[in-house]
């Protein structure tokens, strides 16, 4: 999926006239994932189950090293020009969805099903919708009260 995405987003680039539109099609059909090749996505980005579901806006942004589970939508909110921005080392859990001019800090975590209307500090971690801080304290608890 990602591969075939590199390929059309180059194809793109190069200003190919038919072909990247072809393939982008292709990837949609075969993994039901929406990545326009206007996209800017860095290295070692991970799609959860070949990007299963993932909807990403044409102009939004995306770092290096980051998840991305499935069913997750980056896009805009309506009115408003600007897209996501997911910095370096952001995970965003399955179902999450990233709306409108908000900016993901490096290294920030948004929870399974949380929906981001506001920028998220860099390594902090959101849940909820909408989607709000969660105590360290919580995050670090959570696998104590496990055992």
């Amino acid at each position: 999926m990602i591969q075939l995405f590199r390929l059309y987003a180059y194809l793109h680039r190069l200003g190919v006239p038919v072909l990247p539109r072809c393939l982008y099609v292709l990837n949609r059909i075969l993994f039901a994932v929406v990545l326009p090749p206007s996209v800017r996505v860095g290295a070692r980005v991970t799609f959860a189950y070949q990007g299963l579901g993932v909807v990403v806006h044409e102009r939004a942004v995306l770092g290096s090293d980051i998840y991305v589970g499935a069913q997750v939508v980056i896009g805009g909110r309506g009115g408003r020009h600007e897209v996501p921005v997911i910095h370096d080392g952001a995970f965003l859990g399955v179902g999450a969805k990233i709306l409108g001019p908000v900016t993901i800090g490096a290294g920030a975590k948004v929870a399974a099903g949380a929906v981001v209307l506001n920028d998220v500090a860099p390594g902090v971690t959101v849940a909820g919708v909408p989607a709000r801080p969660v105590p360290a304290r919580a995050v670090d608890a959570a696998p104590r009260e496990m055992e």
